[in-house]
């Protein structure tokens, strides 16, 4: 058998602790698939005293992390510290850079120097591997690298951030508003205390960042992502998708479009039969559409220590047969610098949803609005009276351009009838 491959680990969070135990409750077995044993050398965190439920018995504790880019003894350094730059950055450019091999889990470091690092990696004829950093243990990124290797991809969307889709799950079953159930989710411990990057869509951004530089053979733009979150969602919302046929989701879409590539994570209005539409709770999925394969579904937990461990050591069995293939598919110099597709560009069909004084003519003040932009209606409900006397008005439209729909929205704003700002959700058909 040949050598061990020398680990070393930076971080020993959640995700940390579930690779040492990984690695040693299935030695012998990785051992086998790997091809060598696979030996955890090092670890540096923030705190040496702090209790984790993992043996360290034989590991060197290195106090800079930065030290294992430069150690002798490692042959790979798996990088958990997260963050889109500081010393993440710096401990995955230095391993790189001093010949070791590099496994990440960090989505924002890899949606913000993605191409920079593949570039480094294949000059040095290091390894990059990031499967722990998109949708937890689905594998996602091997199923773009290898099994649909010979495809040309048409789209690609999924559920992104299992945070937002339980929240909108529970919203869903329980009828409950968005702060509360954000708060109970908070209490369990499904939403960080702070919970902007999970709700507000960047999470979900930096993950359909570097899906989309893998599917579609592109450099890695963050910058080119529009991003909504779901705070706007009402439980009001959810029950009106119900009764017209739809279920509402985070959704990350990446397209290629005339206009360039289109990259879109908000709230979306999905139809029931689609079978993204039933992902729950926590959950996540990836939907991939190729000319020759067709349409393939990929679903399971997108976080928590099990499936993210899974994922990483999955990383290191790779590097440890010397599966090298480039980080985004193509060579990363053969990357195209592929332009952005205008928000503005996008067509397709909306929900709109308006709090409206409740007297004559409202009706026909917004269909007169939404005639001089050419925006045709498909369906209109209308509910009784509130105490307030506000009473919510909800149309669908046919396929119409963004643009126009955000010109129609805007004026509708502002009619005196009008009494809140009106919620508008893009519906998706798939």
């Amino acid at each position: 058998m040949k050598p061990p491959l020398r680990i070393g680990i930076a971080g020993l969070g959640t995700v940390g602790a579930g690779v040492v135990k990984l690695l040693a409750e299935h030695g012998r077995l990785l051992s086998l698939r790997g091809g060598r044993p696979l030996k955890l050398v090092a670890v540096s965190a923030r705190s040496k005293a702090k209790k984790r439920d993992i043996d360290l018995r034989g590991v060197r504790w290195e106090k800079d992390p930065l030290a294992l880019a430069e150690a002798s003894d490692l042959d790979v350094v798996i990088e958990l510290i997260g963050g889109s730059g500081g010393i993440a950055r710096q401990l995955v450019r230095k391993a790189l850079a001093s010949g070791k091999h590099v496994v990440t889990a960090n989505k924002a470091l890899l949606a913000m120097h993605g191409t920079e690092l593949a570039e480094l990696s294949e000059k040095k004829g290091r390894i990059l591997a990031f499967e722990a950093a998109v949708a937890g243990g689905i594998p996602i990124i091997k199923a773009l690298r290898e099994g649909l290797v010979g495809n040309k991809v048409s789209r690609l969307y999924g559920i992104l951030n299992g945070t937002c889709n339980y929240i909108l799950t529970t919203m869903r079953e329980t009828g409950r508003d968005f702060d509360v159930v954000l708060a109970e989710a908070q209490a369990a411990g499904y939403a960080e205390a702070d919970p902007s990057f999970d709700v507000d869509g960047i999470d979900a951004a930096h993950k359909l960042a570097v899906l989309t530089g893998a599917a579609f053979g592109c450099q890695v733009n963050f910058e080119g992502v529009h991003v909504e979150g779901i705070r706007r969602v009402t439980s009001m919302d959810i029950q009106f998708a119900e009764e017209l046929g739809y279920r509402i989701k985070l959704l990350g879409l990446a397209r290629e479009t005339r206009y360039g590539i289109e990259q879109r994570v908000h709230p979306c209005m999905v139809p029931l039969e689609a079978p993204i539409a039933h992902i729950e709770g926590v959950f996540n999925a990836v939907v991939v559409e190729g000319d020759f394969v067709g349409t393939t579904m990929f679903q399971g937990r997108g976080a928590g220590q099990g499936p993210t461990a899974s994922a990483v050591v999955a990383d290191l069995v790779d590097v440890a047969r010397g599966r090298d293939m480039p980080a985004f598919v193509v060579p990363a110099a053969q990357l195209a610098a592929k332009k952005v597709a205008p928000i503005g560009r996008h067509v397709g069909a909306y929900y709109m949803r308006l709090m409206v004084q409740d007297r004559p003519g409202v009706i026909a003040a917004i269909s007169g609005v939404l005639a001089k932009e050419r925006i045709s209606v498909e369906s209109m409900l209308q509910r009784g009276r509130s105490q307030s006397g506000e009473v919510p008005v909800v149309l669908t439209t046919h396929e119409t351009e963004e643009a126009a729909m955000q010109r129609a929205v805007a004026r509708i704003a502002k009619l005196r009838a009008v009494a809140a700002e009106p919620c508008l959700i893009r519906i998706e058909t798939f």
